[in-house]
């Protein structure tokens, strides 16, 4: 590979808006902002800078979502990944889940989402949820530009997996489990 792949990665949510809130407290903004955080410290000391990472925002600040899918099509990135924690009314809800553009079948947006799907579910033992198909801005923005998909990465109205996504050992496992199917799409496909 000629340059190394340009990865956008979207921590959702920031300053005032706080995202989900979980059981234990936890906000949704910080916790994807931490594993953003980690995918690039991950990518430096394991992957010796194997993917050129950019973040939508790098402290607690609010982002429009037209800014964030903007640095993607200005980047020309490879793929753009958004984060997120999921809520629900239901305290038994579980799992990631893994969204692409509802619009055209785009084999590459799932080709990945498979693979961040498989490290997952076989390395961090996270029940899967499933692909599934929205109309989200982010998506929709950045369709026909880049292969993009948003990962809840659970659901911290759980409180198992609340107490799950609090730990920071569990942050860098996400990210981990991210940046190889990353690579593995990469740079293994």
């Amino acid at each position: 590979m000629a340059q190394k792949p340009i990865v956008v990665i979207d921590p959702g949510h920031g300053g005032p808006d706080a995202g989900a809130v979980g059981t234990n407290g936890i906000l949704e903004k910080e916790v994807v902002l931490d594993i953003a955080q980690q995918c690039l410290l991950l990518n430096r000391s394991l992957f010796q800078d194997s993917l050129e990472i950019y973040l939508t925002r790098y402290s607690d600040t609010l982002v429009s979502l037209g800014t964030r899918t903007r640095l993607a099509k200005v980047l020309r990135a490879d793929v753009f990944v958004s984060i997120h924690c999921n809520q629900a009314p239901n305290k038994k809800a579980q799992g990631f889940e893994i969204f692409l553009f509802h619009g055209k079948f785009d084999k590459e947006s799932n080709a990945i989402a498979s693979n961040v799907a498989h490290y997952l579910q076989n390395k961090l033992g996270m029940y899967d949820r499933g692909i599934k198909y929205a109309n989200f801005q982010v998506l929709r923005d950045t369709h026909g530009h880049c292969p993009s998909l948003l990962l809840e990465t659970g659901f911290v109205s759980n409180s198992l997996e609340a107490e799950f996504t609090k730990r920071t050992e569990s942050r860098k496992a996400i990210a981990l489990a991210l940046l190889q199917s990353l690579i593995k799409t990469f740079y293994h496909d």
